[in-house]
């Protein structure tokens, strides 16, 4: 681990990180690959560390692409060559799973979509072997997920649909059911479309006995009713989609920085089309400036993807500003 994989980090992050880095004792991982066996103690920290950083802000977590690709490195090297029974080997292949989910959003974030690709593809394979319907489910909605980026819905559909025969958490399902719909809208199927967001709303609301897998346990009734928005949108509702993407952006808590980056783009475009060119450019302003601070190129490409429309608005107050912004992010 070179000290270049820490800059960027905050000062709190840093001296956490720096603490479990060392109080990790060298035989642990010695043991492992020497023939005594994977030491549980060493599965809990390395289960810990990669949760932490999964969980730092999005403008730390982006510099710690190092240390996410270290622990990978690590969990898939006791995978190829510890000594582990049954138990360990699904909690260590779970856990490869989720360090490459992880490893592929930060590729996705930064505009590098073969790599993200790959690291699915592992997250895919890891969680076969760990034997987690759940979380199979879960990385193909990521997989699917940027399909629908790459302006690819069909396969996106085709992808959550064979996720939601193994999807059983209602969060999943109204996670997964949502995605489908957007991939829906995209090809202007609106039966398709209405049908899964009329079942996504009360599965979100549905209780379950256990909490929600990590993978979708972020989703909340804001990102149900911005999606939803953009659904409305794609599909020609312009009133509705606003309303209901306006919503969601409120509902939306303030830690969920890059989620709110493209809710406010998603807004702007609402209000490009209603030609609310004043409102449009508070949202693309915001979602720039916040795009900007948190480093997301993926965010930044949303908003790139409006200055045509704003520039069919050039006359009006503030929109000049903003496409030479534009420019120049």
């Amino acid at each position: 681990m070179d000290r270049r994989s820490f800059v960027g980090c905050g000062v709190a992050s840093l001296a956490v990180l720096a603490v479990q880095w060392a109080a990790v004792e060298p035989r642990f991982l010695a043991s492992a690959l020497g023939g005594t066996g994977v030491d549980d103690g060493f599965v809990d920290w390395l289960e810990a560390g990669g949760n932490g950083l999964a969980g730092l802000p999005t403008e730390q977590r982006r510099h710690t692409g190092r240390l996410m690709d270290a622990q990978l490195a690590t969990v898939t090297q006791l995978i190829t060559r510890g000594r582990y029974g049954p138990r360990t080997g699904r909690r260590l292949h779970r856990l490869a799973a989720s360090l490459a989910t992880t490893c592929g959003w930060h590729r996705f974030d930064q505009g590098q979509h073969a790599d993200a690709g790959r690291y699915w593809e592992t997250a895919l394979q890891s969680a076969h072997a760990a034997g987690d319907r759940d979380l199979v489910a879960g990385v193909l909605a990521d997989t699917a997920y940027q399909a629908i980026w790459l302006g690819r819905p069909r396969a996106a559909a085709d992808r959550l649909g064979y996720a939601l025969t193994g999807a059983e958490h209602p969060t999943a399902r109204a996670l997964l059911l949502l995605r489908r719909a957007r991939a829906h809208a995209a090809v202007g199927d609106r039966s398709a479309c209405y049908r899964d967001l009329a079942a996504a709303e009360p599965a979100l609301g549905r209780s379950a006995a256990d909490p929600a897998p990590g993978w979708c346990g972020w989703m909340s009734p804001a990102d149900l009713a911005v999606d939803s928005g953009r659904c409305l949108l794609d599909l020609g509702r312009t009133a509705a989609a606003r309303a209901r993407i306006a919503e969601g952006v409120a509902l939306l808590p303030p830690s969920r920085a890059k989620t709110r980056a493209i809710f406010l783009s998603y807004q702007a475009r609402s209000h490009l089309h209603s030609g609310e060119v004043e409102q449009a450019l508070a949202a693309g302003t915001d979602a720039l400036a916040l795009a900007t601070r948190i480093g997301a190129p993926r965010c930044l490409a949303l908003v790139h993807d409006l200055g045509p429309a704003f520039a069919r608005h050039h006359r009006e107050p503030g929109v000049p500003e903003l496409l030479d912004r534009l420019a120049r992010a």
